[in-house]
């Protein structure tokens, strides 16, 4: 099934099924490559990690290349990786979304429905029993990705532990989760526990440019990184509505402070005037940074000293949260958030 109405789906990027680059992760690559080629395939793999990272792109990338060598001591002793050509039959099947041995579970609008549901119901549950309690189609393998297992209630995380105790035959659950101590214990322990780190800026970086949609220069590409918190996914975001050297612009306000330009500071309030949601979380996440920077030079001058910084820190996310709630003009916010800073500077000088 093509999931356009799903949960978490990011408009105008790929699915992860589509995505044939994985950024960074390549221990963990190899750790499934090596299990898979092992004499007993856990059967079960809860991959953990913050959310926008490449989970469900490695899980993807595991089922195709599991599908695609079906026998794993026919597996060449060059391969390296668990990359399969784009061109290949299993990889276009997946890529469809019609391969038979396949089957993601993700909280999806139903057929003709706008509303995504709250959570993956027990109802969806049985999808999956159905699909283990048929035959597999081509080699063998069958393969089920929950993305996410966040997004299990009791019910359904229980049916899914039913299956986990008692798995069918050459069967093969990948299980995403963006917070796994959460998870039932009896889920995880019944699974290969494997945690991914979040990207690092230079990962991100790269990643940035594999994207068509997506022209940005090194520099900018480099700072929108910098505050992606080590997600490619929270950088798409952030890079949509980024490609005219928003970032840049921030940085040299922050660079100028305590007298930054009051014309710049009117041209970004422009900028975010649009209503765009992603410069609106870049700009903030930017000023975050620049305050946790400064909380960190000031702290070994007292509390005198960090008492300016804090009480800028709690201004923004107190009145951002307002402008979000309320749905403020934001061109006003900007220039209250430089009068703090600036006053904040200058406390501190």
């Amino acid at each position: 099934m093509i999931e356009e109405n799903a949960a978490d789906r990011l408009d105008g990027a790929p699915h992860p099924r589509e995505r044939t680059i994985l950024m960074g992760h390549h221990e963990a690559e190899r750790q499934l490559l090596d299990a898979y080629r092992g004499p007993r395939m856990h059967h079960a793999w809860l991959i953990g990690g913050p959310e926008g990272i490449g989970k469900a792109t490695l899980a993807y990338r595991f089922a195709r290349f599991v599908l695609a060598h079906p026998r794993p001591d026919a597996i060449p002793p060059s391969t390296r990786d668990l990359a399969v050509a784009a061109d290949h039959p299993v990889a276009r099947r997946i890529v469809a979304g019609s391969h038979p041995d396949l089957l993601a579970l993700r909280r999806i609008a139903a057929p003709g429905k706008d509303k995504i549901p709250q959570d993956i119901s027990v109802d969806a549950m049985r999808e999956i029993v159905r699909f283990f309690g048929s035959t597999a189609g081509e080699g063998g393998w069958r393969i089920c990705i929950v993305d996410a297992a966040d997004d299990l209630n009791r019910s359904s995380a229980n049916a899914l532990l039913k299956l986990l105790e008692e798995p069918p035959p050459r069967s093969l659950f990948l299980i995403l989760a963006h917070m796994p101590g959460r998870l039932l214990p009896t889920i995880r322990s019944r699974c290969r526990v494997l945690s991914l780190a979040p990207l690092t800026p230079e990962e991100i970086a790269e990643g940035l440019g594999t994207f068509d949609d997506i022209r940005l220069p090194t520099d900018e590409a480099a700072r929108i990184a910098a505050h992606a918190d080590g997600s490619l996914r929270r950088a798409l975001e952030l890079a949509e509505g980024a490609q005219d050297g928003f970032a840049g612009e921030v940085e040299r306000l922050l660079g100028a402070l305590p007298e930054p330009d009051p014309m710049a500071i009117h041209a970004l309030g422009d900028k975010l005037a649009r209503r765009d949601d992603a410069l609106f979380d870049l700009f903030l996440r930017m000023v975050f940074n620049h305050v946790h920077g400064e909380v960190r030079r000031a702290a070994g001058e007292g509390a005198r000293r960090l008492a300016p910084h804090a009480e800028v820190w709690e201004k923004v996310e107190a009145t951002a949260a307002q402008v979000r709630t309320f749905n403020l003009e934001r061109k006003p916010f900007v220039f209250q958030v430089f009068g703090w800073l600036a006053e904040a500077g200058r406390r501190h000088a």
